[in-house]
Parts: C-alpha cells; structure tokens; sequence
C-alpha cells in the first residue's frame, strides 16, 4: 500500500514540474488527492469500525434481596451467559433502598425492588430506568405486632412507634394502612430500621409495632410472637420492579433480555414448583421448612412488561410520597423509562 500511495505521489510531482498550465495542476492535484483519500479510507475503515464498536462486558453484577435468591441458586443465568464470556456476580442486599443506592453509584447493573425505592433513588437524582414489573404479592407484607400487643385495630397505631425500612414498599404499604383508618402520618412515630435492625427492636420491645415482608414477615410469625395487625391484601396493588443503571441498559439490551429469560422461566417454574422452591431456599436462607412454605404459597410469582397503566399505579405512589413530604421534589416516573422501541429490544415474550 505504501508503494502505491509513493508511487502516486512522484507522478503528482512530475505533472507539477513540466505542466504549462496551473489551472490543470490544481485539476490533477485534486483527483489525485480524492484517489488517495478514497485509498487510505478503504484501507483504515476495518481498524476504524473496530474501535467504535463497544466492547462487551465481562462481568454482570446483579443486586438480590432474600426473596430473589432462586435465580442466583439455580445457576442459570451463569449457563446462559458463558459462553459469551460473561460471569456473574451477585451481591446480596438487606432491602431495595441499599440496592438502588449501590446501583446509582456503579456497584451493580441492574437489580430487583418493591415499588418505593426507586421512587426515592430517583428522587435523589439516580439515573435508573425501569426494565420490567414483578407481579404483585400483598399477602406477603404485613404490619406485626407482639401477640401480647394491646393494639386490636389500625386506629391503635396513632401514636405509636412503628418501624420499617425508609423508602421500601413496606413504607408504602404503612402509608396505605394510615389512611386506610383515617390517620395522619403524622400521628405515629415512625422509626426506620433494616429488616435485621427492626426484628431485634420487635423482640425487644422498644417498638410497638413492624412493617415488613417475607421471608421477614413468615419468620417473625413463627419465631419472634408476632401477630397480623392488617396485611396488604385488598389494600396495595402494586409489585415491584427490576430495575438497571440506564447507560447499562441502553448499552447492552442483548444481556438485559437475557436476564429477564432467565428470571421469566425461573418465575414460571417456581409458580408450578412451590414446594420444591421451599424445599431449595430453606437450607440456603437459614428458614425452617414450614416457615419457607408459608413464605412460597402466599408469594405470587411473575414477570411483567413496563405499560402505561403500571406507570399510571407508580406516579400514583410518587405523588403521595411528595405530598407526604417524603421526597424533596415531584417526579415524573416516565422520565425513568425507556422508548417502545427499547423495550421491545430487551422484553421477553411475557
């Protein structure tokens, strides 16, 4: 290639050196110009289109609550991905909020979460997008009490010290309780504590009553004296949320389908495969067998798409939290949400 381009370049001189006419050697200057320039693009244009090409990652960090465990034990996603020369990584979190925080900071890719995290981490400036829905499990949520607690009805929490985690969907679910009996937020004391911090506080007795799900609620009903006050039945509609750092969704919507394949059959085979799911997770989370069942059999299983309506439901959650004062500002929840186009790019068939 070299050659050619030199060999170009002395018949430029040589036309230069003996035309008469400057008009033709500006002429011959300019053709043999376009020549060379067609020349090195056709040569260079491989190398070029190579290094915009981005490359692929190595490393898929996923972020899992307890009740998210099944896929990372099953290995799944693990087969899917290696022969394209990716690992997986999961990192296990004690609640959506601590999840979401490590997601906006670059910790993980994508992760799933109740309703009102991301609600929070948005509000806070988080660049999250919202990748699909986890079907909605109310029977499994509740609001506890000791079993020795003088609080009958809801209208009993008013002045009392509830705790929850700040931000999860067992905050929202308390909001929902509230006003469900007339009450303020006001008119409780509210304490957030971790899942662990909270279970402690409750045996103790520092706290009058705990908003929290399972495999937490299941547990506290068996071994910590905790009676049902109200649970999410017939009062929240919403499930949670799979969600990803938007540069990593829009990145690798190749990777991001194959992980919601992944969790779609696992979700599919554990609705058909209750038992067989408690049976798994009870070694692995440290529940007894029973308690595990309690936890599988009250837990709706499912994959849903991003809709319209289900960005309708979670506007309806961010406009009470701002009004609640919760959140520093109104947010719109489209803002964290992807075109059609990009949806069907990354969405299973579900």
């Amino acid at each position: 290639m070299q050659g050619f381009i030199d060999k170009l370049r002395e018949k430029v001189v040589g036309k230069i050196n003996f035309s008469l006419n400057s008009w033709v050697v500006l002429s011959q200057l300019f053709v043999v110009g376009l020549c060379l320039t067609l020349t090195l693009a056709a040569c260079t244009g491989n190398h070029q289109d190579h290094a915009t090409v981005t490359p692929k990652i190595s490393t898929l960090r996923i972020g899992y609550q307890k009740t998210g465990i099944l896929l990372k034990n099953r290995g799944v996603l693990e087969k899917r991905l290696q022969p394209e020369g990716i690992s997986v990584k999961w990192i296990d979190f004690p609640a959506g909020p601590q999840l979401l925080e490590a997601l906006n900071v670059g910790s993980i890719d994508i992760g799933g979460t109740g309703e009102s995290p991301p609600i929070f981490a948005q509000a806070a400036g988080a660049s999250l997008v919202y990748v699909a829905g986890i079907a909605p499990s109310p029977a499994s949520q509740a609001v506890l009490v000791p079993v020795s607690s003088p609080i009958k009805a809801i209208a009993d929490l008013k002045g009392k010290k509830i705790a929850f985690q700040k931000g999860s969907s067992a905050h929202y679910l308390l909001v929902q309780v509230l006003e469900k009996a007339g009450l303020k937020y006001d008119d409780i004391k509210p304490i957030s504590l971790t899942p662990a911090d909270a279970r402690a506080a409750f045996i103790k007795g520092s706290i009058d009553a705990w908003v929290v799900w399972d495999p937490f609620y299941a547990a506290a009903e068996k071994n910590a004296n905790a009676r049902v006050l109200i649970s999410g039945e017939n009062i929240t509609e919403q499930g949670g949320y799979y969600l990803g750092s938007r540069k990593f969704v829009t990145d690798n919507p190749q990777i991001v389908k194959e992980v919601l394949e992944e969790i779609e059959s696992v979700e599919t085979w554990s609705d058909k495969n209750r038992d067989t799911v408690a049976e798994t997770l009870s070694p692995v989370l440290g529940i007894d067998l029973d308690t595990m069942k309690t936890v599988t059999q009250r837990r709706k299983f499912g994959v849903v798409p991003i809709t319209d309506r289900l960005i309708e439901v979670q506007q309806k959650v961010a406009d009470k939290y701002y009004e609640l004062k919760l959140i520093p500002r109104k947010i719109n929840i489209k803002d964290a949400t992807l075109t059609p186009e990009q949806y069907a790019a990354i969405s299973p068939k579900i």
